[in-house]
C-alpha cells in the first residue's frame, strides 16, 4: 500500500524544493517567482521503510471565482481531500502570514493527519518565524532548510511516526521518549588533527585495509562514506581529512578537503574527535571540538594510542578534568580511551556512540519541562533588572537533533546569558542529560498553548 502525502502551504514557501528533496531528483521547477506551480505534480518516493506518493501542490491562495489563483487554491485543496498525510509548509523567514493562519484552518478542518514544516530555517533570521508557527496549533513545528537539506531526518522520523499510526505499526511516543529510527543507518563522522589516527580506525572497525593509512599527514582528502554493522546496529561512517589551523592551509587541494570534512560534521548525527593520547586538546582540537558544538551535533572523544600511555588512570581523570573545562558547552562529553592499531576499547567506543545518539535523540515533554522550569526558579530566581522582576512563563521543546528549547518569558532581552547557563545545567542534572549540545531559545510572550495566551 502506497501513502499520498500532500505538500501544502502557500505560494514560494518551498514547497517544491522540499518536493524534489524527498523525490531525489529534480522533478518540479524551483524559483524565487511566487506561484511558479499551478498543478499537482506526483511522484513515487520512498519515505523511510514505504512507499509513498508524493503530492506537489500549488499555493494556496485566494482568489477571485474563476481565476488561476482560484483554480489553483481548488487543486491544492483537492489534493489535501485525498491524501492520507499533508504537510504544511511555513516560510520560518517570513514568520507566520494571515494567508498562513487562514489556510491552517483549512487544513485543520480537513481532519487529515498535518506535520508543520518550518522551512528556510538555516540561520538565526528564521528563529522568530520558527517560533511563531506554534501559534498556528498545528503541533510543533518540524525545523529544516530543504534548499540546503538541513533538518530533513527529523522530518523523515516525523512522517514515520505519523504513518506507523495508520498501519496499526507502534510509533513510539514522540513527546516523550526517544524518536531515533532503528532502521536508518546512523551517520558517524570521524574528525582531528592530521595523523592522529583516523584512517587507521576506521580500517580497524571494519576489519580490512579500506583506507589508505601510512605516517604521512594528510593522506586523506575526500571524506569516505563507508557502510558497516556493528553488533546488529547500522552505520555510515565518514573518514574526513585531518584539520589544521586555518592559517597552515596553503595547498588548494588541503582547502578542498577541509572543507568536505566541514561538510562530513554538518551532515553527521555523531561525530568522534579523534586526539593523540601523547598530544592531547591541542588548541586545534578544542577548535574542532567547538565546531562540532556549534553544529550541534552528538560528540563523543576518543583518545588513541592508549597503549602508549603509562600511568593509565592517572591520565584519563586529568584528560576527563580537563575536556569538562575546554568544552563546557558539552559538560560530560564522553571520553573513551583506544588503540586504533590493537584494537583495543572499541566496544566502549560504540556504545558510547549510541548512548550520546539516543540522548541526542530525546524529546521531553511540556508537562515534565514546566514542572521542572517551576522548580528551577524556585531554586534561584531570575535577577531583577532595573528594579522589574523577569517572569520565566512557559516552556516547550521545540525540537531534538540536537534538544531545542523555547522559554517563554516577560523580557526576554534583558534575562543574563548566566541565567540560561544555569538553565542548562539544571537540565543536565535533572534529566540526565550529559555531552549533549542544549538550545534554549528566549521568547517574550505568554504561554502559547494558552488560549487567550
Amino acid at each position: 500500500m502506497a501513502y499520498r502525502v500532500a505538500i501544502i502551504g502557500r505560494p514560494n514557501v518551498g514547497k517544491s524544493t522540499l518536493f524534489n528533496r524527498l523525490a531525489g531528483r529534480r522533478l518540479a521547477l524551483v524559483d524565487d517567482m511566487p506561484g511558479l506551480t499551478r498543478d499537482r505534480r506526483e511522484a513515487d518516493v520512498r519515505l523511510g521503510d514505504r512507499d509513498a506518493v508524493l503530492i506537489d501542490t500549488a499555493g494556496l491562495e485566494e482568489g477571485e471565482s474563476f481565476s488561476i489563483s482560484e483554480r489553483m487554491r481548488q487543486q491544492s485543496e483537492a489534493a489535501l481531500h485525498d491524501c492520507d498525510l499533508a504537510l504544511f509548509v511555513i516560510d520560518a523567514r517570513m514568520g507566520v502570514t494571515p494567508g498562513d493562519e487562514i489556510f491552517a484552518e483549512i487544513a485543520r478542518r480537513s481532519g487529515k493527519p498535518l506535520i508543520l514544516v518550518a522551512n528556510k530555517s538555516e540561520g538565526r533570521a528564521a528563529e522568530p518565524g520558527f517560533f511563531e508557527a506554534f501559534s498556528l496549533g498545528l503541533g510543533d513545528p518540524i525545523s529544516l532548510s530543504a534548499e540546503h537539506g538541513i533538518g530533513m531526518s527529523d522530518l523523515f522520523d516525523a512522517v514515520e511516526t505519523a504513518l506507523a499510526g495508520m498501519d496499526g505499526v507502534e510509533g513510539g511516543d514522540k513527546a516523550i521518549d526517544d524518536d531515533a529510527s532503528e532502521d536508518r543507518p546512523i551517520r558517524v563522522a570521524i574528525v582531528g588533527r592530521p595523523n592522529a589516527g583516523k584512517s587507521t580506525l576506521v580500517n580497524a572497525l571494519l576489519g580490512e585495509e579500506r583506507m589508505i593509512t601510512g605516517p604521512e599527514a594528510g593522506l586523506t582528502r575526500d571524506s569516505i562514506a563507508v557502510d558497516f554493522i556493528w553488533k546488529d546496529h547500522a552505520l555510515k561512517l565518514f573518514d574526513t581529512a585531518g584539520l589544521r589551523k586555518k592559517a597552515k592551509i596553503k595547498a588548494r587541494a588541503e582547502q578542498l578537503s577541509v572543507g568536505d570534512a566541514l561538510r562530513a560534521i554538518r551532515f553527521a548525527e555523531v561525530v568522534i574527535l579523534l586526539v593523540d593520547a601523547e598530544h592531547p586538546f591541542e588548541k586545534q582540537d578544542l577548535a574542532i571540538g567547538g565546531l562540532v558544538a556549534d553544529e550541534g551535533r552528538a560528540l563523543v572523544i576518543a583518545v588513541n594510542k592508549w597503549d602508549l600511555v603509562a600511568d593509565k588512570q592517572a591520565r584519563l581523570k586529568e584528560l576527563r578534568a580537563h575536556c569538562e573545562s575546554i568544552l563546557p558547552q558539552v559538560k560530560g562529553v564522553p571520553v573513551v580511551t583506544i588503540s586504533a592499531l590493537s584494537g583495543s576499547g572499541f566496544d566502549k567506543l560504540m556504545q558510547a556512540v549510541f548512548d550520546i545518539y539516543a540522548l541526542w535523540n530525546r524529546r521531553i515533554s511540556t508537562a515534565k519541562l514546566n514542572r521542572f522550569l517551576l522548580d528551577a526558579v524556585d531554586r534561584h530566581s531570575p535577577p531583577a533588572v532595573s528594579g522589574r522582576r523577569i517572569r520565566l512563563r512557559f516552556m516547550t521543546q521545540a525540537n531534538a537533533r540536537p534538544p531545542t528549547f523555547a522559554v517563554f518569558c516577560s523580557r526576554p532581552d534583558v534575562l543574563p546569558r548566566s541565567y540560561v547557563r544555569y538553565l542548562e545545567n539544571e537540565m543536565r542534572s535533572v534529566f540526565n542529560w550529559p555531552g549533549v549540545p542544549l538550545r534554549i531559545n528566549l521568547r517574550k510572550g505568554k504561554n502559547p498553548y494558552k488560549p487567550g495566551g
